[in-house]
């Protein structure tokens, strides 16, 4: 069976009604042979990502950032986590010299009041420099999260699941 990781961070009831849509969304009953585990970003660790075929992000948009949560969880995992880095310590990319690396897809979502340009642009930097594909648009929303909003987590969810499915 498939493992799904979600990871988020939600401190918010507009925040985690998106969160729980995308959980809903990747436990849809047609979506059979993958196990969605749920970890808040504080408390995910390398060894539920090394365990997972699949991922999906999910972040408010803090001062132009990610949350500080879900760096701190990309701060934990990312060398064990497979993560390249360059001679100057920058992100390496998902592949080296060496052979091909086999990429595990992902999904994100980010929420913010004004402007979530500089959180996406972030998290996408880090996850590049992970043997990890984007495998789904990212759901970028702002302000108020309505009926539609929700639909398109629900989709975000179901969709990296459905690509794990057997």
């Amino acid at each position: 069976m498939a493992t799904l990781l979600l990871v988020h961070h939600a401190p918010t009831p507009t925040v985690r009604s998106l969160a729980d849509a995308v959980i809903e969304g990747a436990r849809d009953p047609s979506i059979e042979g993958v196990d969605v585990v749920v970890r808040p970003a504080l408390e995910a660790s390398a060894s539920d990502v090394l365990a997972a075929d699949g991922y999906v992000l999910g972040t408010p948009a803090n001062f132009g950032y990610m949350s500080g949560a879900l760096k701190h969880f990309f701060d934990t995992i990312f060398l064990e986590a497979g993560g390249a880095l360059t001679d100057d310590g920058s992100a390496g990319g998902a592949t080296s010299d060496g052979p091909p690396r086999r990429t595990k897809p992902y999904g994100l979502w980010v929420h913010g009041r004004y402007d979530t340009t500089g959180a996406v642009r972030a998290v996408q930097s880090i996850v590049g420099a992970l043997p990890w594909s984007q495998s789904a648009a990212v759901l970028d929303v702002m302000g108020d999260v309505g009926e539609r909003e929700k639909g398109q987590a629900y989709e975000l969810g179901a969709t990296v699941a459905a690509l794990l499915s057997a």
